[in-house]
């Protein structure tokens, strides 16, 4: 019995004294991060001397090039360019819209094209327009209806969800499938409300998707914005006849070569476990992509950065990757992924930041419940500083490829309600990142990362047959 006893007390004592190391550890990468902290200096070079980094263009090579310099000057072990084609799409010359009421009485309407889009014929595009409120709409109106008019999708974000990225993807089909889709039923062009919770005047750009309709077949889409879309859709009511006009430019190139940019600290006990930290290096082209992603790239960069700064050598090999061509083709993080199972490399775990740079709130894991019951016991680490979010759900694009039983899988939750004001627009710009915000995000990764490189994961028990 006093052995037992002894025994229990003896376990208490040992997990105190390691919850006590883990707590002066943590505040140690804090108090790093909001006061040696480079990823805000970063990321105003990124945004104000760089600019947007559309896949392909110069301003990301400038990018790639800027990210690999800056992780040379950390030290780390390892640093190295990892090739990947990646598709080449140029916006031209700026977009132009207007409402015709009548002929000779217009109202211009702030648009821009979808990433991937055809350009209008070279006069623009004039045609009646017909309003839906999602793609399920088309089957039931009928290809006589709709064919030589304007599909006008209308779904807006749904304001009664808290979780904005939930709301985002209950109408983001609008904006990826929706020409492909209004094609089939002979439509002239496609005309998308934007992806955004509050009205405003700036039209958000994003991926879309023809599927398999053939070039010559495709029809130009548009991105309207919430205000313009308002004001479509009454006049529409007014007057059903109204015509529509729009033209772009755009144009797709043949693929070119890029890189994902990559930086390793060579584990100490166990280097032939991966831990991957990342964001994606490429924008669009409106503004200059400082929430999306700049902002991840930084943070998962300061993360190498603060544990060079308070001396802590991670046993497993950390890897930050900055991956190119997340926003139209995601061929950075399959090719990473590609490359990794090529090599037979053993990833443990992987983290993303793909949400914005504001004030992080927690994370989501993509994992089993045995490593998801052992991260939600670190979660009294974490509530000093206001991380309360430790739930199961999505985790990053760029990582997901790498997806595997035997490996972690989490995203960075920063809070979420401005992020859709910025997403894909013009105003996503330096100006609009707060930098104390963005640096708490780097620590509250740094610290996960610490924890599982610490205490690492549980790996699944495969049945042999």
């Amino acid at each position: 019995m006093n052995k037992a006893i002894l025994f229990l007390a003896l376990l208490c004592t040992f997990l105190l004294q390691a919850q006590s190391e883990d707590e002066k550890q943590i505040r140690a990468i804090y108090d790093a991060a909001l006061t040696e902290a480079k990823a805000y200096d970063w990321l105003n070079h990124l945004s104000n001397q760089i600019g947007g980094r559309l896949s392909g263009s110069v301003q990301a090579q400038q990018a790639v090039e800027y990210t690999k310099e800056q992780l040379e000057d950390l030290g780390l072990d390892r640093v190295w360019l990892q090739p990947v084609m990646v598709p080449k799409w140029v916006r031209g010359t700026p977009e132009f819209a207007y409402i015709e009421n009548k002929p000779g009485v217009t109202n211009n309407v702030p648009i821009c094209a979808l990433g991937g889009s055809v350009a209008t014929p070279d006069g623009g595009l004039k045609a009646e327009v017909i309003e839906v409120q999602g793609i399920e709409e088309l089957e039931a109106i009928g290809r006589d209806s709709i064919e030589g008019k304007i599909v006008f999708y209308n779904r807006p974000m749904d304001p009664t969800k808290i979780s904005t990225f939930s709301a985002y993807s209950g109408c983001v089909d609008q904006r990826y499938s929706g020409a492909a889709e209004a094609g089939k039923y002979g439509a002239a062009g496609v005309i998308v409300r934007s992806m955004n919770l509050r009205l405003d005047d700036l039209p958000h750009t994003g991926s879309m998707s023809y599927g398999e309709t053939p070039v010559e077949k495709r029809i130009p889409a548009a991105a309207i914005s919430t205000n313009g879309a308002e004001l479509l859709s009454t006049t529409l009511k007014l007057n059903p006849n109204i015509k529509f006009y729009f033209k772009q430019s755009c144009k797709q190139y043949p693929d070119v070569e890029s890189y994902n940019v990559i930086g390793e600290i060579r584990g100490s006990e166990h280097p032939e476990e991966i831990m991957v930290v990342g964001g994606h290096l490429d924008s669009w082209d409106l503004g200059d992509g400082s929430h999306d992603d700049g902002a991840g790239c930084v943070q998962s960069m300061e993360v190498l950065h603060l544990f060079k700064k308070i001396g802590y050598k991670p046993k497993r090999t950390l890897r930050v990757v900055m991956f190119m061509n997340e926003e139209n083709g995601l061929r950075g993080g399959n090719k990473y992924a590609q490359v990794a199972k090529s090599k037979n490399e053993q990833h443990v775990f992987a983290l993303e930041s793909d949400a914005g740079g504001f004030t992080p709130r927690g994370f989501s894991f993509d994992t089993d419940e045995a490593n998801f019951e052992q991260v939600q016991s670190w979660k009294p680490l974490f509530e000093p500083y206001m991380i309360h979010l430790f739930v199961k759900g999505g985790s990053g694009a760029d990582i997901g490829p790498l997806k595997d039983e035997d490996l972690v899988l989490a995203g960075l939750r920063p809070d979420s309600q401005r992020y859709f004001d910025h997403h894909h627009a013009e105003n996503d710009t330096f100006e609009h990142v707060n930098k104390r915000e963005l640096e708490l995000g780097a620590a509250t990764m740094a610290s996960l990362v610490y924890l599982v490189d610490k205490y690492g994961i549980i790996k699944s028990k495969k049945v042999k047959g």
